[in-house]
């Protein structure tokens, strides 16, 4: 019998791929999104297709889902820096009214529910690399605390639905993620970098470039992300690339791949921002017998011309 998976911010960028990567194994997708960061475009290739239905629903709102679901992926708020600083409100809420709106929904149909959380939780970190026994560095009252703080109480409420209401949950702590239908202007390094090479501008750099990023292409994020679904491991689980690259190093593959005369710009580092990221996925080798497959290099070249 199919399986039906309810997916939550399902129009923005590793929600749209999860809805492709769950239709083509023959699932059921009720896709939800409120279209606040999301875009219609990354979804309007499955339009038609007799396994998925979109719904323009605000997580934050009282609704129902009125078909049974078997799992739930709850990937509902803005992720990039331009989107939250620019809506802190929304980015509270949609991490606690919101999660909370979707524990309950998985808890009336007795299914799974895979919440997204983030390496943001560990903050500007004070161990690398990052394991998830580490709690993190977070200024609560900075800049990204808004973001932070709303992802670690989604991982606290998701925590607190299966100790006292036995929910069969899963936590994904996500890094850097990259590929097809990053949106230009988000404000992330690589879409930035992609777009301002192929421009011929100058590079913006925040920072003096020797900051570290680990970036996982998002076929491998997506997979990690369904075998942690698959699994039944309850507690936080690193989803990421270990392989570390500085922001400088990261235009120079950009520049190798867009060939560009371009010059880097250097401006002062945002307050609270990750001096180093890097994942300890040790995790999730053993656990999932996942690790990421593809080049930083192979990935931006997926990104850029496919």
């Amino acid at each position: 019998m199919k399986k039906t998976v309810l997916i939550t911010g399902a129009a923005g960028f590793i929600g749209s791929h999860l809805c492709d990567y769950f239709v083509k194994r023959n699932y059921f997708v009720i896709a939800i999104d409120n279209l606040l960061t999301g875009c219609l475009e990354n979804l309007i290739h499955l339009q038609k297709n007799p396994n998925f239905k979109f719904f323009q629903i605000d997580v934050t709102s009282s609704f129902e889902i009125e078909q049974k679901i078997d799992y739930i992926l709850h990937f509902a708020s803005p992720a990039s820096p331009i989107d939250y600083l620019k809506m802190p409100i929304e980015t509270m809420r949609v991490g606690s009214v919101g999660t909370e709106n979707i524990l309950k929904i998985a808890l009336k149909n007795n299914c799974t529910i895979l919440v997204a959380s983030t390496s943001e939780i560990y903050g500007d970190p004070l161990e690398h690399p990052q394991n998830e026994n580490y709690y993190g560095n977070v200024n609560p009252i900075g800049p990204r605390g808004v973001y932070d703080e709303a992802k670690r109480f989604l991982e606290a409420i998701t925590m607190g639905y299966h100790t006292f209401h036995g929910l069969d949950i899963r936590i994904a702590r996500i890094f850097n993620t990259y590929g097809k239908r990053m949106r230009h202007d988000d404000g992330r390094a690589i879409p930035t970098f992609i777009n301002q090479a192929i421009k011929q501008k100058n590079f913006t750099v925040y920072g003096d470039g020797s900051q570290t990023r680990s970036f996982c292409y998002i076929d491998d994020t997506v997979e990690g992300i369904y075998k942690l679904l698959k699994s039944n491991y309850t507690k936080p689980i690193n989803i990421g690339n270990p392989v570390e690259h500085s922001i400088t190093s990261l235009v120079n593959i950009i520049k190798k791949i867009i060939p560009s005369n371009s010059k880097i710009t250097f401006k002062n580092l945002p307050e609270n921002d990750p001096k180093v990221r890097k994942p300890d996925i040790n995790l999730a080798r053993k656990i999932l017998n996942w690790e990421p497959k593809t080049s930083l290099e192979e990935g931006l070249r997926l990104t850029i011309f496919n």
